[in-house]
This record gives structure tokens, C-alpha cells and sequence, in this order.
């Protein structure tokens, strides 16, 4: 078990995904206020618990999928707190790629500094508690765009995007891990 490498792997795949989309869409997310890429993440999160909870997927898309899309969603929403929402799409897709990478450094350092302190404990944790975290990290979100994005005490969005871009990257990791074990 390497983590960094494993990480690395993940993101990579991650990227993947994104620099697709953008082929398909371009970065048309640009026009999404906090509230909605908050809302998108949370339809990821709730459709991963009801499969976790029902054992049923009608849908047939891969719980797998939806991580990574709770992933880029997050990076999404970093870059949408610090270049504010748009009316129109004001990036270009080489814009929006080097964005994502600057945020998903930025996460693989936060990560780095707390699976040091925290004794990679996500290991030990199941997949679902993973899931309910990431959710309790989207309700925040929410709560502090109720606020008009200010907070008293506690981290900011920022801080809860990268916790949930990092926990889906751990859930991720124990899928891949169990994919190799079979």
C-alpha cells in the first residue's frame, strides 16, 4: 500500500474524466452558483448512500463513477470560490485544466499533512462512514452558502471541499484495493 502513489492514480483518472467533459461541454459549469455545485455534489453523495443502504443500483452507473464525480465536482467548486461564479462561460478549457491541477496539488498536500497526523485512519473506516462524512461536509457547504459564505469559528467551504474531494479519493483507493483482491 503506497498512498501517494495510489492517490496519484486516482487523481490521474479523475483528470481524465474531467478533461473529457470538457471536450463534451467545455467548462459550461462556470455558470453554477455555490448552492448548485453544492447540490450537484450532494446528488452524487445520496445516490452512493441509497446503493450503499438498498444494495440496488437501477441506474447501472458505477458507485466508482460517482466518486470521481463528487472528486471533480469539489475541485469545481474551489475554483468556483476563488474566480466567484460567471453568467457565461469567461475560460477556456486550458484555463480551467490548470486550475484543477493547482487544486488537486493543493489536495494531495492537505492530504499528505493530515494521513500523517491521523495515522492514514481511512483505512480502517468503512466505506460507508466515508460516504456519510463527505455528506456532513456537503450539508456544511450548504450552510455556510445560507450564510452568504462567512463562518465564525469553523473552516470555510474551501476546507470542506477539499476534505470531500480527499475522502472520495480514500473511497476510491479501497475500491481499487478490492478490485485487485479479487
Amino acid at each position: 500500500m503506497n498512498t501517494i502513489a495510489e492517490y496519484d492514480q486516482i487523481i490521474s483518472e479523475c483528470r481524465e474524466v474531467y478533461i473529457l467533459k470538457m471536450k463534451d461541454y467545455g467548462p459550461s459549469w462556470r455558470i453554477m452558483r455555490p448552492q448548485t455545485v453544492n447540490d450537484q455534489l450532494f446528488i452524487k453523495a445520496k445516490r452512493i448512500r441509497t446503493i450503499e443502504t438498498t444494495g440496488v443500483n437501477l441506474v447501472g452507473e458505477s458507485v466508482r463513477g460517482e466518486l470521481m464525480a463528487i472528486v471533480n465536482y469539489s475541485i469545481m467548486g474551489l475554483i468556483q470560490l476563488e474566480c466567484n461564479y460567471a453568467d457565461t462561460v469567461d475560460m477556456s478549457q486550458e484555463q480551467a485544466l490548470a486550475l484543477y491541477d493547482k487544486y488537486a496539488a493543493e489536495a494531495k498536500s492537505l492530504m499528505t499533512r493530515k494521513n500523517h497526523d491521523y495515522g492514514e485512519a481511512w483505512r480502517d473506516m468503512l466505506p460507508s462512514s466515508l460516504t456519510d462524512i463527505i455528506l456532513t461536509k456537503i450539508n456544511r457547504n450548504k450552510q455556510i452558502a445560507a450564510n452568504d459564505n462567512r463562518t465564525l469559528i469553523s473552516e470555510g467551504a474551501d476546507g470542506n471541499y477539499f476534505d470531500m474531494l480527499n475522502y472520495a479519493v480514500f473511497y476510491l483507493i479501497k475500491l481499487m484495493e478490492q478490485d485487485e483482491q479479487q
